[in-house]
């Protein structure tokens, strides 16, 4: 089993206070959950160590890590909310209470299920932490699914990828999203993966022997290019992923390029160009396969420059450049940054604010936990400026309402997990909608008394008309009158369930 030692080596310069509270959360979830077992028969602390120790090795810092330590307590064991706020106070009282599975809610089936889910996003919108350790508990959960009940398994594998894939998707968690996917896909759809295996197989044999010989030919050319301060690494593209990519190219397994990938990560940008030229110089880029998302980032702030060649060799191999900071937020998006550590005088140092909301800031809102008809801070030593994305808080806001779990997954599917479109404001403010979004959505997105003073929009500058599907980069602008009111039309236009529940709620008045 993960010992605390083990756990507390890789938190990120940890403190003496950080090693004693990581102890402390280690030692009371180890007495509490001492004569619990897994499906598996495995000993349950092999769960909460795991899921704390992938924390720790993801930079979280020492209260995300004592929180996911005792994150099932109050749920499966004797440990009352009382006991944890006495003993560990209230900002991991509070990460706990949003991680648990909310044993107490009475629901059975899919209600309970989404009744669950629905109270996850009411206190992710609080607090990013929650969401990040939830996804890594599911993480470790699936990692054991095939000792799970037959009945549940198909369950926790299609909410898996139905919620939990996307979400690390759009948190820019590639690392975490490709893992779940992997995991969840042969019980998902079990007849599909064995043809995706198999096709597989075929095409590629054995290639560790075959991606051996280019890394090392790679990696003696980028010495003789003067390239020093750089590691190389190779993979095989993804089950999941490749399942899907097969899909749209009718199952040619030949049309897809990027099933051997090579990634070089350096220590600077400057380099990344030059290691690009190096390549095309030793192998033959393929033409229209060489995409620079340093200099355009896609839209969850994923960084790095991907181009296709043929080996000598005969191998086709898609190859990705990027920085070490880029590759830390390619795996692991918002909980790259979100680093905690208290300083000699006990005061909380946030020392680097979320990257990508310094990549687009209207997308987030400060890091708050609403009080009684107040916004108040967690805790004493929480981050000030830690930030929430958007998308998030708008979860937590429009489900707030206990009778709203019903109808939260087919929301959450059409609205938040659907592909999205980033669009702008006139003065460059970037607003996150669903694919088919219109003005209207827009207007909404911004405020509700944006939304229902609408008289007319204009998209790169020209008049369009309110149903007008907006498309990923368009710069739009809302015209607003005081007596202007929202019509039946407009449910017809708008595609968010925010938007269409103010116009319901307009209209009613």
């Amino acid at each position: 089993m993960i010992s605390v030692k083990d756990i507390v080596g890789h938190l990120s310069s940890p403190t003496k206070e950080d090693e004693a509270l990581v102890t402390k959360a280690y030692d009371v979830a180890a007495r509490a959950h001492a004569d619990h077992t897994r499906y598996s028969g495995e000993p349950y602390m092999t769960h909460v160590t795991a899921v704390a120790l992938r924390l720790a090795e993801m930079g979280m810092g020492a209260r995300t890590v004592a929180a996911a330590l005792l994150h099932d307590t109050i749920e499966d064991t004797d440990i009352t909310e009382e006991d944890i706020r006495r003993d560990f106070g209230e900002e991991i009282l509070f990460l706990v209470e949003g991680v648990t599975k909310l044993s107490s809610v009475r629901y059975y089936g899919s209600d309970r299920h989404n009744e669950s889910l629905r109270k996850l996003f009411v206190a992710t919108s609080q607090d990013i932490r929650v969401l990040i350790i939830k996804l890594v508990d599911r993480l470790h959960n699936m990692t054991t699914l095939m000792h799970v009940p037959e009945k549940k398994r198909l369950r926790i594998a299609r909410e898996t990828l139905e919620i939990y894939v996307p979400v690390a998707h759009r948190l820019g968690m590639g690392r975490i999203r490709k893992e779940l996917e992997d995991l969840a896909f042969p019980y998902v759809y079990p007849e599909e993966h064995k043809r995706v295996l198999e096709l597989l197989k075929n095409k590629i044999g054995k290639y560790e022997e075959r991606l051996e010989r280019e890394r090392k030919a790679l990696q003696k050319k980028l010495a003789e290019a003067g390239i020093r301060n750089f590691n190389t690494s190779y993979r095989v593209k993804g089950l999941y992923s490749l399942y899907q990519k097969l899909k749209r190219k009718s199952w040619d397994i030949d049309q897809v390029y990027d099933l051997l990938a090579m990634r070089v990560v350096l220590g600077n940008m400057e380099d990344c160009y030059k290691v690009l030229g190096v390549i095309h110089d030793m192998w033959r880029p393929l033409p229209q396969r060489v995409k620079d998302y340093i200099a355009f980032p896609k839209p969850n702030g994923y960084q790095s420059i991907h181009t296709t060649v043929a080996t000598s060799s005969g191998n086709i191999l898609e190859i990705q450049i990027r920085t070490e900071k880029m590759n830390q937020e390619a795996e692991y998006g918002i909980a790259s940054h979100i680093i905690y550590k208290n300083s000699q005088s006990g005061q909380s140092q946030n020392r680097s604010e979320n990257w990508f909301a310094q990549l687009i800031p209207s997308l987030f809102r400060p890091f708050s936990r609403r009080g009684s008809g107040k916004t108040e801070a967690v805790a004493k030593d929480a981050p000030a400026k830690m930030k929430i994305p958007l998308w998030i808080s708008q979860i937590g806001e429009m489900y707030s309402a206990p009778d709203s779990g019903a109808e939260f997954v087919e929301d959450m599917r059409n609205d938040f997990f659907t592909h999205r479109i980033f669009v702008f404001t006139p003065i460059g403010d970037v607003v996150d909608l669903p694919v088919g979004a219109t003005s209207i959505d827009f207007a909404y997105a911004i405020h509700s008394e944006v939304g229902n003073q609408i008289s007319g929009a204009k998209v790169n500058n020209k008049l369009v008309t309110l149903d007008t599907e907006l498309k990923n980069g368009d710069i739009v602008e809302i015209v607003t009158k005081k007596n202007a009111k929202p019509t039946r039309k407009w449910l017809e236009s708008a595609k968010t369930t925010m938007a269409r529940r103010h116009i319901r709620a307009e209209l009613e008045k």
